[in-house]
């Protein structure tokens, strides 16, 4: 499949992104969809891949200027070429990893207040229906 590519109905299926997300993500450059056609381009695993990538890091926080130095770091690091770089690209990626765990950590607190939050109000409203119903 890697020859053909994907169009978009099926890369909308694979990584469950919208449509809109992925053409907003292909005007940003971020992904561009790398297989030519006659009629233009599809998507490529490796397209895929990276948009499954991209759809792990949106609720991580991270502006667009990081996401494209991470993207960049991460497909440097790919290159087995890049040796006398590859020290420091891995000291860069490590602070990006540093981030999403200390983000990732927020996010898991967010979550458990809001559990707390739909508990509470959950109690709230049975007691409050028990207490209407034995009028």
């Amino acid at each position: 499949m890697i020859a053909e590519g994907m169009d978009a109905g099926e890369v909308m299926a694979r990584t469950e992104l919208s449509l809109r997300t992925i053409r907003h993500y292909a005007r940003l450059n971020l992904v561009v969809p790398s297989v030519p056609t006659d009629t233009g381009a599809l998507y490529s695993e490796e397209d895929v891949a990276r948009l499954s990538l991209l759809r792990q890091i949106r609720p991580m926080g991270f502006t667009l200027h990081e996401i494209r130095d991470l993207l960049a770091t991460l497909e440097i690091l790919e290159d087995p070429e890049v040796s006398d770089e590859h020290g420091h690209l891995l000291e860069r990626s490590e602070m990006y990893l540093e981030a999403a765990r200390l983000r990732a950590a927020r996010l898991a607190e967010e979550l458990q207040q809001a559990r707390e939050f739909t508990a509470a109000l959950d109690t709230e409203i049975a007691q409050r229906r028990q207490n209407s119903e034995h009028r």
